[in-house]
């Protein structure tokens, strides 16, 4: 029984370290893109996100919520980077001047996720995520990430705008094996969807002549602290990282809530217990942005398409989890290991998050549809999806000239649906039922 329990946590660490490794693999590729980045600095990235999401993702296990909630490069702190990088190398000035900008601003937004548990910020905070607030955030995380995860699939990039006939055969075979496996298989099979169509995609994949790509100039050392320079000053970043700092927070309050839909714990059903919870997540998440600067990463925050991932393949328990997490952070001082890291073929990674996706638009239909609904809940869901889809597909040139937050804030279709939802929650009240 012993060995059979090993076994299963075993493979099921393994498939969660997949999971991990392909949330956190290719944010390294983008920034490098973005600010120009030599092949070195990009592996060199790489290998500090392993190390901060593996640590993030084990001490939110350990001490933070406790649930399969892995860590990973937030999705905030991306657009910041991006933002600030089109302008930089448009203005040819100097990329790691504004990258230790960004420290600074990681720095700012850790301390101020530590204050906001020390004076109860997230106590009120948990008021806000309703199930349909939930519900609605997890909808616009889809339509977010779906066309990003889609283009992977298809193997369009930059450097390849168009469509690989070979790649698209490959991924969506992928996607449809872990699907099927995931209703129809039995037992095992149906635990271990994900790993088996990782497998098979990859064994096609070479099989058939496609193969990644790995820069045999690229040198591999051990993770630099401060590789971009110390911390620099800047006002509007440090305001901004308040902002920044609020968003991660109402991300980890809407992972949780979405999680707790899957993973049923009878001790947690309390409020009192779960703001307990948010507090410890928050105090951990504080940390981990210091940490994210220290070691010149991109700041995680717990990642709420780990829900349908969580769903699909039913890993619910939290030993396979915390091993996968430390293998993360373990592998960062494997140079070795890094390089061969880099073989996963990406459509394929890109396949095994879209399938799980599925499942996440699943979870967020569900909380929406927790209570009836009335005229109300369906005029919110409607506004939110509508204004949060729209703002992704506004131009970034429409932001440009406004201040740093509001671009940050506005020009960010998740955020924006997200507060919308939040505003019409809290003024539009809900007729009392006659009695």
């Amino acid at each position: 029984m012993n060995n059979r329990q090993g076994w299963k946590d075993g493979v099921g660490a393994l498939q969660w370290f997949v999971f991990l490794l392909a949330n956190s693999v290719t944010l390294p590729i983008v920034v490098g893109q973005i600010y120009q980045l030599s092949p070195d600095e990009v592996i060199g990235l790489m290998q500090r996100i392993f190390l901060v999401a593996g640590v993030a993702s084990f001490l939110q296990g350990c001490i933070g919520h406790k649930f399969p909630i892995p860590d990973g490069p937030a999705g905030t702190w991306l657009g910041v980077f991006a933002i600030m990088g089109v302008e930089v190398v448009h203005q040819n000035g100097d990329v790691f001047s504004t990258l230790r900008v960004l420290e600074m601003g990681m720095l700012t937004a850790g301390v101020m996720l530590l204050v906001s548990v020390m004076i109860g910020l997230t106590k009120w905070m948990l008021t806000l995520f309703t199930p349909l607030v939930t519900g609605s955030y997890l909808l616009l995380l889809g339509m977010q990430l779906g066309g990003v995860f889609l283009q992977g699939m298809l193997g369009v990039s930059g450097d390849h705008p168009q469509l690989d006939v070979l790649t698209t055969t490959i991924s969506f075979g992928v996607f449809t094996l872990i699907l099927v496996l995931s209703v129809k298989g039995k037992g095992w099979i149906k635990s271990y969807a994900v790993m088996i169509g990782i497998l098979a995609g990859c064994l096609a994949y070479y099989g058939l002549g496609q193969g990644a790509k790995v820069d045999a100039e690229a040198t591999v050392g051990l993770p630099e602290i401060f590789a971009w320079g110390l911390p620099k000053w800047d006002t509007g970043i440090m305001i901004s990282s308040i902002v920044i700092a609020l968003i991660l927070t109402s991300n980890t309050i809407a992972s949780i809530a979405a999680i707790k839909q899957v993973v049923q714990k009878q001790e947690e059903s309390s409020a009192e217990e779960s703001n307990r919870v948010i507090s410890r997540s928050g105090a951990v998440g504080g940390f981990v942005q210091i940490l994210s600067a220290v070691f010149s990463s991109v700041g995680t925050v717990p990642l709420s398409s780990a829900v349908g991932f969580v769903r699909m393949t039913g890993q619910t328990r939290i030993r396979p989890f915390l091993i996968a997490s430390l293998l993360l952070a373990g592998i960062a001082f494997v140079p070795v290991l890094i390089r061969l890291l880099m073989l996963l073929p990406s459509p394929i990674a890109y396949s095994s998050i879209m399938a799980s996706f599925v499942s996440l638009i699943g979870v967020g239909l569900q909380g929406i549809t927790k209570e009836s609904l009335d005229s109300r809940r369906i005029m919110i869901i409607g506004i939110t999806i509508l204004v949060g889809s729209g703002a992704m597909f506004l131009p970034a040139s429409v932001f440009e000239a406004m201040p740093s937050v509001v671009k940050y804030v506005f020009g960010n279709g998740l955020i924006l649906g997200t507060l919308v939802a939040i505003l019409l929650e809290l003024s539009w009240k809900a007729q009392k039922k006659a009695t």
